[in-house]
């Protein structure tokens, strides 16, 4: 099975910290292009890349637009961006991450939610008990999705579990969340609904009246957001300013190779001393529900 590793660069909580990805060759990659959407193809489990771990709140993020898609922190009026603690909520209530070689096409319109889509890979908030780390590569179980109207954009947030969960066999469909994490998917709604308020937001909006479809909707979900990321990479589709540099998609043109994605890795400054996180970031966020 493909194992994967990462390389920091520059400072931690910082404009310029970047996470890099390796194969187990030790060659850079792309965690957007490069990493396999199925870790054994014809098995519905997804490779997912955790952005960002449960309880934290830097909004951490596949760089679509630079080149080898690193992870970094998103920035906002010139300022990195920290998710508000909307109570009772602390951060991330999940590993938030995405899954690879997908992609929302902001050229398609959602047939499902009338909106197209929101320029990045597919979004997936994995339940299970382990806090996983920045950048740590994980096979997941679908257990179901939830469509999010983000800023009139569709955004999907697929629910899934940990393969290597102690209890991942007891989870099979989004139920099974229901079921057994009583208020888990009430509060992930709620955390969705408010988590931009703090920065002068509307609440956000959702298709389905707020139901979360089952694993078979998800699934097909994915499958599509592949088709249109494939379209991508082999020039198919114009992707605008996505980046689609990458070292092991033997069939794209976007194909570079290793020394081209070095010199990449190294025009970022070398990992240093992590800058000091503002304090603001570990406040309370109150407001009344509408």
């Amino acid at each position: 099975m493909a194992s994967y590793s990462v390389e920091e660069r520059a400072a931690p909580n910082s404009l310029e910290y970047r996470l890099f990805f390796k194969n187990d060759k030790g060659q850079y990659i792309s965690p957007f292009h490069d990493i396999p959407i199925y870790p054994v193809a014809g098995k519905n489990v997804f490779n997912m890349v955790v952005e960002v771990p449960r309880w934290t709140n830097a909004k951490m993020e596949i760089a679509t637009k630079d080149r080898l898609n690193p992870i970094k922190q998103d920035v906002k009026k010139g300022k990195l961006r920290y998710v508000a603690n909307v109570f009772p909520h602390k951060g991330y209530i999940w590993n938030y991450g995405a899954i690879p070689q997908t992609w929302e096409h902001p050229g398609h319109k959602d047939e499902n939610t009338g909106y197209y889509g929101d320029n990045d890979p597919i979004d997936v908030c994995e339940i299970g008990s382990k806090v996983c780390s920045r950048g740590e590569v994980i096979k997941v179980k679908v257990l179901g999705t939830l469509a999010l109207i983000d800023e009139g954009e569709t955004d999907w947030k697929v629910i899934a579990i940990n393969i290597e969960d102690p209890e991942a066999a007891k989870y099979n469909n989004i139920d099974a969340v229901r079921k057994m994490k009583p208020g888990y998917l009430e509060a992930t709604v709620d955390w969705f609904r408010r988590y931009k308020v703090p920065d002068g937001k509307p609440e956000n909006q959702f298709a389905f009246n707020e139901e979360f479809k089952d694993k078979d909707f998800a699934i097909n979900i994915i499958k599509s957001t592949h088709e249109h990321w494939t379209a991508l990479v082999s020039k198919k589709t114009d992707g605008g300013e996505i980046n689609c540099a990458n070292t092991t998609v033997s069939d794209s043109s976007f194909c570079i190779s290793q020394e081209s994605a070095k010199a990449t890795v190294e025009a970022v400054p070398p990992f240093g001393t992590a800058n000091t996180i503002p304090p603001e970031v570990d406040k309370w966020f109150y407001y009344q529900k509408n």
